[in-house]
């Protein structure tokens, strides 16, 4: 009695995978058996513990479209079977005034709002649509990350990043609609205070506020991602996750 073949693991697809959530991201679904391809704009690192990265990593400028065209004709190349389980949009630009200050809408020049809505908007639509035959094959999934900011004006994260997220969420029911009827679901998740590396003085005022009283960590965000590629949430189409403590309520 000959023994089946294993089934081949599962594939994601994950940009900014460098630190922070990304990088609990890829740790939790490695855990699990799935193959990540990541994306950033850093060439690997030599001393990452992690084996896989240097043969499932593609160095791109999401800032540029013609970069971003060709990281997607490269990430065709490595889907054998032409299939993608899972793309997750987490890479995101908020760049900061002079001394580490929030940029508003007076003072944020176009090159800057432009930049950060093809890497936060732009990127994420152009690689949901340049792959969703794989995804289709698939039946998989997109998780796009959004944001807190996203639905207030928030102390530390500046006004281009905040919209571009607004505009991300929309895009999510939008894509759901129509990215659902190829079977592929389409859901964001909207992180609040995060402790990561990219927290502003001040964070501990915001802390104070929210309702369990602590940070979030990336590993708890990263939980959620996965849940939401898996058939765990096989019927979850269109929403938007908050991931906060309870800080939007």
């Amino acid at each position: 009695m000959t023994a089946e073949p294993e089934a081949p693991p599962r594939i994601m697809l994950l940009t900014g995978a460098s630190r922070g959530i990304g990088h609990a991201t890829v740790k939790r679904f490695s855990a699990a058996g799935w193959r990540v391809i990541s994306c950033s704009r850093h060439a690997f690192p030599e001393k990452c513990p992690w084996g896989a990265g240097p043969d499932d990593h593609i160095q791109v400028d999401l800032s540029s479209p013609a970069s971003t065209r060709d990281a997607i004709a490269e990430v065709k190349r490595r889907l054998p079977e032409g299939r993608l389980d899972a793309l997750v949009n987490n890479a995101a630009i908020s760049p900061k005034g002079e001394g580490g200050s929030r940029l508003g809408t007076l003072d944020t020049d176009l090159e800057t709002w432009v930049d950060v809505f093809q890497v936060n908007f732009f990127a994420p639509i152009m690689l949901a649509r340049g792959l969703s035959a794989e995804l289709e094959k698939a039946q998989g999934s997109v998780v796009n990350v959004t944001s807190i900011a996203g639905s207030r004006v928030h102390p530390f994260a500046g006004a281009a990043y905040a919209t571009s997220k607004a505009a991300l969420a929309s895009l999510t029911r939008e894509m759901a609609s129509d990215f659902g009827r190829r079977g592929i679901r389409v859901n964001a998740i909207a992180p609040g205070e995060i402790d990561t590396a990219i927290l502003s003085p001040g964070t501990d005022k915001i802390v104070e506020q929210i309702p369990m009283q602590r940070l979030g960590t990336p590993d708890e965000v990263a939980k959620i991602i996965y849940v939401l590629c898996t058939e765990i949430s096989s019927y979850l189409n269109g929403a938007e996750i908050h991931i906060n403590g309870g800080q939007h309520v």
